[in-house]
């Protein structure tokens, strides 16, 4: 099928770069931004699925968007995530620079709407890099996906406002040895690229699902 613009442009890829090096040298001034980017003080603090996988996360964020469409039209989309599926939805250019070797998908695809408690979703076509496990599923609501070295969980929650349009709340958790090295490394770095990464995430369903919709 044709990209429809569903994907980010080559300037919206590059923005995307200089957007993770502008968070990385001042994240100690958007950290608290950044860490709740879209979501209300009450979906911040409210308990959702997954939590319980790291009850002391020394990282934590909830992100949010609403999309213009019902939770049924916005599953499909999150149920074929992961490399080797339906992509991340982000920006596929610097994630291919790492050698992911991801592609978003622009439609639903069949062949990938099977998906079970147990099964691994991978983040890149290099198998060094840790993947996830999907740990739980509430049918139409929740996925979430849990990972060991360090613990973590990234759970995708869908939240009905009305019958044509939902939130879409991301929860990410996760701990680790507070060494210095570890410190600098998850929050100074890793923190940015993911907030940046997740947020672009975040647009590509909602452009993907609200376009299902009105097609």
């Amino acid at each position: 099928m044709a990209d429809k613009g569903f994907n980010p442009t080559i300037i919206e890829e590059g923005l995307g770069a200089v957007s993770i090096a502008a968070c990385i040298v001042t994240s100690p001034l958007l950290r608290s931004w950044y860490r709740r980017w879209g979501a209300s003080e009450q979906e911040v603090k409210m308990d959702l699925p997954g939590d319980e996988q790291v009850p002391n996360p020394r990282l934590a964020s909830t992100r949010a968007i609403t999309i213009q469409a019902p939770a049924v039209e916005i599953w499909p989309w999150l149920v074929q995530m992961g490399q080797g599926r339906g992509g991340l939805y982000s920006y596929v250019k610097l994630e291919n620079l790492a050698n992911c070797g991801m592609h978003n998908a622009d439609r639903i695809m069949p062949e990938h709407q099977q998906l079970k408690v147990g099964d691994k979703i991978r983040l890149s076509q290099d198998e060094s890099v840790p993947s996830f496990t999907v740990t739980a599923i509430e049918m139409g609501r929740a996925i979430i996906l849990g990972g060991d070295d360090p613990p973590t969980s990234w759970g995708f929650i869908l939240e009905p406002i009305d019958e044509n349009s939902t939130r879409l709340i991301i929860r990410y958790r996760q701990d680790f040895e507070p060494t210095p090295g570890n410190v600098i490394g998850w929050r100074v770095f890793t923190e940015p690229i993911h907030f940046n990464m997740e947020r672009m995430l975040l647009k590509g369903i909602r452009v993907r699902a609200e376009s299902s919709v009105s097609s």
